[in-house]
């Protein structure tokens, strides 16, 4: 997959595209779903399918104090839309100076002379352009106007929700409302697949190794959300390592918290590997994937208490993820509400046939296009 970050990377003879546009964060299941089928109809045709996605946020410029805290960092953000199939992913630093540009501007910039799209990919709810001016009317009109043509995502409700009340649309913001109160399994039924963190392993109190269970700590300045306090079992990744290889994917006990008992005060992601102390993961970027919550934080009265917990706390991970990496992400495998690669192949040799004004895909997140 290309990954452009301005349009002078893109090539001169690139096009013709079917383009979406939108956040993508968490690139959960509706997401994709949606991707994956706009591949299939792109790659049916002849075309190229592309992602428009803005970094930072369009949140953290407008509104810094009520944004939402991002489900994922670019990089994974960049990792997860690969995997669906795009040819391509333009990535705009958004700023000031860019929401300035009118509907027009942006439009005939980056999707006609940028991109070359001879599709537009948007959902109903559509908004683009200074002041949010720009919606689905504004966009059909400027296809007619540029030549290309205009795709809009249907609204499907088929996700019940936990509580039973009624149907929910898989979304950033159900993904973001699960990890705020741990419930990873939950998350990851959405996401379809563990939640992660990314981060350089840096130096801690060293405490873990003194009791030990060394940990490697995460650097604060991490991306991805940070789920509930609470004991974890899980996965770490070491980034740029073969993970066919064994010491590439390695279980783990995630401890998220300001560890109580000794009274600390700065929030920290620590994962422990289990039967492991010969590891030197320092300055090393790794993934951490979280697949269960084993419990919540408590402070203990003493070390010794804690360390039996903690012994109980390795022996749950090993036994919850004995059944490796795979067996961990079955209960977050797509449903049946996820079309599978052939399903959107044939579904795309349909549409193929379609009249290109009266296309349409279903919209599975309830945050626009991307989320």
């Amino acid at each position: 997959m290309h990954r452009w970050t301005a349009l002078s990377q893109v090539p001169a003879d690139f096009g013709p595209s079917v383009v979406t546009i939108g956040n993508f964060d968490g690139v959960h299941r509706g997401h994709r779903g949606v991707l994956v089928r706009m591949v299939a109809d792109a790659t049916a045709t002849g075309h190229h399918a592309v992602a428009v996605t803005f970094h930072p946020h369009p949140a953290q410029v407008h509104r810094p104090d009520e944004a939402p805290e991002l489900i994922t960092g670019l990089a994974d953000r960049l990792e997860l839309l690969a995997e669906t199939g795009l040819h391509a992913v333009l990535v705009v630093e958004y700023t000031p100076e860019f929401a300035r540009q009118t509907p027009d501007d942006f439009v005939r910039t980056y999707l006609v002379e940028g991109l070359r799209a001879g599709t537009v990919v948007v959902g109903r709810d559509v908004r683009f352009g200074l002041d949010n001016s720009g919606d689905l009317a504004t966009m059909r009109a400027l296809g007619e106007r540029y030549g290309f043509a205009v795709e809009v995502i249907e609204d499907v409700h088929g996700v019940v929700a936990p509580d039973g009340d009624g149907a929910r649309r898989w979304s950033s913001t159900w993904v973001r409302e699960l990890l705020a109160v741990g419930d990873v399994v939950g998350a990851a039924r959405i996401l379809g697949r563990p939640h992660r963190v990314r981060g350089t392993v840096v130096h801690g109190d060293a405490r873990g190794r003194e009791l030990g269970y060394p940990t490697a700590n995460l650097a604060q300045d991490a991306t991805g959300m940070v789920p509930a306090d609470g004991v974890y079992a899980g996965w770490l990744r070491r980034v740029g390592y073969p993970a066919d290889r064994p010491d590439g994917y390695l279980p783990v006990a995630i401890s998220v918290g300001t560890n109580p008992t000794f009274d600390g005060v700065q929030r920290r992601v620590e994962a422990h590997v289990p039967d492991r102390t010969d590891l030197d993961l320092y300055d090393e970027e790794v993934v951490v994937e979280f697949v269960e919550r084993l419990r919540a934080t408590v402070r203990f009265d003493s070390v010794e208490a804690l360390v039996v917990q903690m012994e109980d706390d390795v022996e749950r991970t090993r036994q919850r993820l004995g059944g490796g990496p795979l067996a961990s992400v079955l209960a977050s495998a797509p449903g049946a509400g996820e079309q599978t690669g052939e399903q959107a192949g044939q579904r795309a040799g349909e549409r193929a046939q379609e009249p290109a004004g009266q296309r349409s895909v279903e919209r599975t997140a309830d945050e626009g296009v991307g989320g």
